[in-house]
């Protein structure tokens, strides 16, 4: 990469946390494109250089990611990417979404006022991205970085949740599972084609925030549920031509 982002100058803590968390959304960057495969070893000196800064950030950033599962450490080895989420741990994981999502809604909607507006705004941004989406489908023409957009708004919606919890620890476990679900959604190769499907699935928990909390977190759940089962019908289709 031939972006600078370390300055021999920076001494203060406000800095140094800045150039650490720059670096951690550029190492994550990596580990989600398409190019780089399960197994493969993440040099720490090498992707210093690359980002043209010390090792330190480095290899904090991926001590942080190992704690989402994205990276495995070997002792004497070093990190490499994690294998694919499949099968039972494609189960676990949406298992460990509905428990945490829909308790989450039925904390945010106990509080709707300010959480409602922000939704709202949300979704508008996510059907606008959706309808780029699906008119770059319909050409045959599906940029990278739109793909990225898509992903960034569909999980926005679901973030401002986490938020309007109000709870740090639910905030905190947020980031671990919006981390797996996009690391899911690249092995699985999901979560464009049902954009119109999401869209409308989040639509109904905005409504159902209207209802209250019990509702709400119903929403929550169908939704979850649904994206499993799509999931589950690309996986089962991915594999199915890889042995073919």
């Amino acid at each position: 990469m031939a972006e600078t982002i370390f300055s021999p100058g920076a001494t203060s803590s406000l800095e140094r946390r800045g150039l650490r968390d720059r670096v951690y959304d550029l190492v994550l960057d990596m580990l989600m494109s398409s190019s780089i495969e399960a197994g493969t070893r993440l040099s720490i000196d090498a992707i210093a250089r690359d980002l043209n800064v010390s090792p330190t950030p480095v290899r904090e950033a991926l001590v942080q990611l190992e704690r989402t599962g994205l990276v495995t450490r070997e002792a004497h080895k070093g990190y490499r990417v994690a294998p694919p989420i499949a099968d039972d741990q494609l189960e676990a994981l949406f298992d460990a979404r509905i428990v945490l999502e829909s308790g989450a809604t039925a904390l945010a909607a106990r509080d709707p006022k300010q959480l409602v507006p922000a939704l709202e705004a949300a979704l508008a941004q996510h059907v606008t991205v959706m309808e780029r989406v699906q008119s770059s489908s319909e050409s045959g023409d599906m940029p990278v970085d739109l793909i990225r957009e898509y992903f960034a708004v569909d999980w926005n919606f679901h973030h401002l949740i986490f938020e309007g919890a109000r709870n740090p620890f639910l905030l905190d476990m947020s980031e671990a599972i919006s981390t797996r679900v996009h690391r899911m959604r690249q092995t699985v190769k999901t979560g464009v084609s049902d954009a119109h499907e999401a869209v409308t699935e989040h639509r109904a928990i905005l409504d159902a925030l209207a209802i209250g909390p019990d509702a709400a977190a119903q929403a929550m759940r169908e939704h979850v549920d649904k994206v499993r089962e799509r999931s589950r019908r690309d996986a089962a289709r991915q594999a199915s031509n890889a042995a073919g």
